[in-house]
């Protein structure tokens, strides 16, 4: 298996958000690629905010029994989490001086061995705990 790399909520989004093309194609060759390498890994809080944002945010929300059916088939792929992992976050947000909500999406790729993370939120370029964030969509 190839370097482990977490995926943040955005890309899964953009895969499903007919509004943006562009970032949809890149988001599901990124997918495609990451499912098929069996590299990509996503945490409990990406799952929540995805069906939350597909099923309420978008332009053409998606149906609730579509969108938890791509979370079924997408947890698989999600790093369990546990209370302790919540103190890790702390550390990290005070560390990296970014949200809490970032450092716990840091913190479980950390922990699921992540090398990189894909996002669109967090500074490309920037190494946060020893992972690499990566911004697919700089330019696009």
């Amino acid at each position: 298996m190839s370097d482990r790399v977490f995926v943040d909520t955005n890309i899964l989004v953009y895969a499903h958000d007919a509004k943006e093309a562009r970032k949809q194609a890149i988001a599901k060759e990124i997918l495609r690629g990451l499912t098929y390498s069996g590299a990509g890994v996503v945490s409990m809080q990406v799952l929540q905010e995805f069906y939350n944002t597909v099923t309420r945010k978008l332009e053409f929300p998606l149906p609730q029994n579509e969108a938890r059916a791509i979370v079924a088939d997408l947890s698989h792929f999600c790093i369990k989490t546990v209370p302790d992992d919540l103190v890790t976050a702390f550390q990290v947000e005070d560390q990296a001086k970014i949200s809490f909500w970032d450092a716990m999406i840091v913190s479980a790729a950390v922990k699921a061995g992540a090398t990189r993370i894909l996002s669109e939120d967090l500074n490309a370029r920037q190494v946060i705990c020893g992972v690499r964030i990566e911004n697919p969509f700089a330019g696009a």
